[in-house]
């Protein structure tokens, strides 16, 4: 029998999974994974988990640069929890930058939970200016989009050069390009779905609100791919903007003609 047939996954085909430090023995943060995602974390030896919000699998670190090396996959005696012994890569488990997800401590005589543990890094910092608590609701920001490019191009270049298992990035890099480029197929195959799911639910009056946070979240992913591809080949958003700057102006057409001539 298959070792991943051995456990109990839930009427969804998930099983929690508890991420717990190797030094230190803290807990550090519970998700849940999929068959697919515990075989790619014992593969790997890296943290993989399911997202429930959005249906698909997701990289410990594969935006904040946070990922986790596993050291051990146990189970429980029921066989329907996994705990998973690892390296924080970073030091950072949380979104919300603390070292663990349970930083918070119930005062008994109070009544009320209190935030016990600082926070190592500012989420925004970490991830840019996306609420994953509020994910829903897309929200105006005040960073500029060449900003943002700007930080992008500075981390995607460091990486380049960064260990394999220092993040997703890096290793990606170390990979080559037919896997990164892979990645851009893979999430512009995400980003058609998502758009088509938005449209799905305004053809029928729904709220979109969730499904538009989908698009945007999943054109990210588009993007962000391209950008790690541009850098592989020596390039970087700075090409791209010169060459929609070009553009701006200009009619279909004439920028038709303008390649053709």
């Amino acid at each position: 029998m298959h070792w991943l047939d051995t456990l109990k996954f839930d009427e969804n085909g998930l099983i929690p999974a508890i991420a717990q430090d190797r030094d230190t023995g803290r807990i550090l943060m519970m998700a849940w994974q999929n068959r697919e995602a515990l075989e790619l974390t014992a593969k790997t030896g890296k943290g993989v988990y399911y997202s429930r919000s959005r249906g698909k699998l997701w990289h410990k670190g594969e935006t904040s640069g946070h990922t986790q090396i596993v050291h051990e996959i146990r189970t429980d005696c029921d066989a329907d929890v996994i705990t998973l012994i690892i390296t924080q890569i970073g030091g950072i488990a949380c979104h919300t930058g603390r070292e663990s997800c349970f930083y918070q401590k119930l005062d008994v005589e109070r009544g009320e939970w209190l935030a016990v543990d600082e926070v190592i890094k500012n989420p925004d910092e970490i991830y840019g200016t996306h609420d994953t608590v509020n994910r829903p609701a897309i929200k105006a920001q005040g960073t500029s989009a060449q900003t943002v490019l700007a930080e992008l191009d500075k981390i995607l270049h460091e990486r380049k050069s960064a260990d394999k298992d220092s993040s997703y990035v890096a290793s990606l890099y170390h990979k080559g390009l037919n896997k990164i480029l892979e990645k851009v197929g893979e999430e512009s195959t995400e980003a058609i779905v998502a758009a088509k799911e938005l449209q799905l639910v305004r053809a029928l009056a729904k709220d979109d609100n969730e499904a538009r946070a989908d698009v945007v979240y999943e054109v990210a992913d588009v993007w962000f791919h391209s950008l790690v591809a541009l850098h592989q080949l020596g390039l970087s958003s700075d090409d791209v903007l010169a060459e929609l700057g070009r553009r701006f102006g200009l009619s279909g057409i004439n920028e038709k003609n303008s390649r053709t001539n």
